[in-house]
């Protein structure tokens, strides 16, 4: 860790006590995100960790209230989930302790599902978090993805055979990991033996629908998640045995070949098995008009390593439109529109969304300021600014089965907090209008905040 990014967080910490520190957010109004409610003029008292009151604000202020925020005017939410990250991947794993972590928090993201990092690097660094020693977000982790022999990705493992899968996913527990990812070049049998495998150690399978496994078995093997819509468009399609089989595709085909009934049934296999869903539409929209999108124009493009912007991004951008984005423009664009319609429809039919963006692995994802465009991105498939919100606070406690921890601003829920300047349900893009965090009980102000951007922007300059 760079030093001035270290003197800011010891100062940040200050003089723990060993008593339970207190710190009382007075008049603010409480964002209810399972209703929509606003709750005006409350009072929230955390101790240590934990929020142990929320009520109307009293007046004056009680003794030993800690310290005291007035947060007259702000909009109280709970802390954002960033569901799909990759904080120690590849050529950006050098980031992820000094840039990448903080930048999370500094952004009001509290917590991650972290989707394929290097396992000691992303295994110290959840341990350091959720002991304060250094500044970031609480993690959920994979480890490194399980992906075929062929994989291009060095945080990942490479799977052939169905012994080298179950060998992986034993590994994977006995380290001490919270789920398996599988990535799209998983071979058939082998995938069936990490799921088998994943079920007897008891670990959760999250990821892509692999390239010859059909949907619908992904289902039935008890897969938790589909990431990117994977495994959706091929099941949408008379040509699914095709792309099983190893068979060609893209947007053009997907478009060409698409069966509103097979779409629909799929929705209802989804939807009946709750299997969730974590689109990454912010990228996705990147990926697919990658030759489109100014990048450089980016208003937050300092918060990104130096080597990303000058190296890294341009070749990913020269290779996606050189090996992915090969058809018209015209053609990719309507399929950008038809993954926001599925999105709608997936909805619609009760299936669960989880806001993630895929940070910082594609071209001009930012840590923390990606997961604000994604909740656009979500109001842009119909959602309103209220369910947008769910997908990264709610729907992640939900998804995790701790809601008694997170998810909501009540007493006993973990002090996760964002305080905003403007009402997030009346526009989603106010959910960036950050005037303070609250991250594991500790408050970090609007000033705090700028130090803290400040220095990002160095250490980004010098990545």
């Amino acid at each position: 860790m760079r030093l001035p990014l270290l003197l800011l967080f010891i100062g940040w910490l200050g003089s723990r006590p060993a008593h339970a520190q207190q710190l009382t957010l007075t008049h603010a109004n409480v964002v209810d995100v399972q209703t929509g409610k606003i709750q005006a003029d409350q009072t929230v008292v955390i101790a240590g960790s934990r929020i142990v009151r929320v009520g109307p604000s009293a007046r004056p202020t009680p003794p030993g209230a800690g310290q005291v925020v007035d947060a007259h005017g702000q909009y109280l939410i709970p802390g954002l989930w960033d569901m799909h990250t990759h904080v120690y991947f590849d050529g950006t794993a050098s980031a992820g302790t000094d840039l990448i972590l903080p930048l999370l928090v500094a952004n009001g993201v509290t917590g991650i599902r972290d989707m394929g990092s290097e396992l000691d690097s992303i295994l110290r660094a959840r341990q350091a978090v959720a002991t304060h020693k250094i500044l970031g977000p609480r993690m959920l982790v994979s480890g490194p993805m399980l992906d075929g022999g062929k994989s291009p990705y060095q945080a990942a493992i490479a799977i052939a055979t169905p012994e080298e899968g179950r060998r992986a996913v034993d590994m994977l527990k006995a380290r001490g990991v919270d789920f398996i990812k599988v990535q799209s070049l998983v071979p058939r049998a082998a995938y069936f033996a990490i799921m088998a495998e994943a079920k007897k150690v008891g670990l959760p399978v999250d990821g892509h629908v692999p390239d010859g496994v059909r949907a619908a078995e992904a289902v039935a093997a008890g897969q938790r998640t589909f990431e990117h819509l994977i495994g959706i468009f091929e099941a949408s399609s008379p040509d699914e045995d095709k792309y099983v089989a190893g068979g060609p595709k893209s947007p053009g085909r997907f478009l060409a070949t698409y069966d509103p009934a097979r779409e629909a049934a799929i929705i209802k296999l989804l939807a009946a098995r709750q299997v969730w869903q974590c689109p990454t539409l912010f990228w996705e929209r990147g990926q697919w008009l990658v030759d489109a999108i100014d990048w450089r124009q980016d208003s937050a493009l300092a918060y990104a390593g130096h080597s990303w912007v000058e190296t890294r991004w341009p070749r990913a951008q020269k290779s996606i439109a050189q090996n992915l984005d090969t058809e018209p423009l015209a053609v990719r664009e309507k399929f950008v529109a038809h993954e926001l319609d599925l999105v709608r429809r997936l909805h619609a039919a009760g299936v669960g969304f989880l806001a993630g963006t895929d940070m910082p692995a594609g071209v001009d994802l930012i840590p923390g300021v990606s997961l604000h465009l994604e909740l656009q991105r979500f109001v842009a498939a119909g959602f309103t600014p209220l369910q947008a919100l769910q997908t990264a606070t709610l729907n992640p406690a939900r998804f995790t089965h701790r809601l008694q921890d997170f998810g909501t601003v009540q007493a006993g829920r973990v002090a996760d907090l964002v305080l905003l300047s403007a009402n997030p349900l009346v526009d989603i893009a106010n959910t960036r209008r950050i005037a303070a965090v609250v991250a594991d009980g500790r408050y970090l102000s609007r000033p705090a905040l700028d130090q803290l951007q400040a220095r990002l922007k160095r250490v980004a300059a010098a990545k």
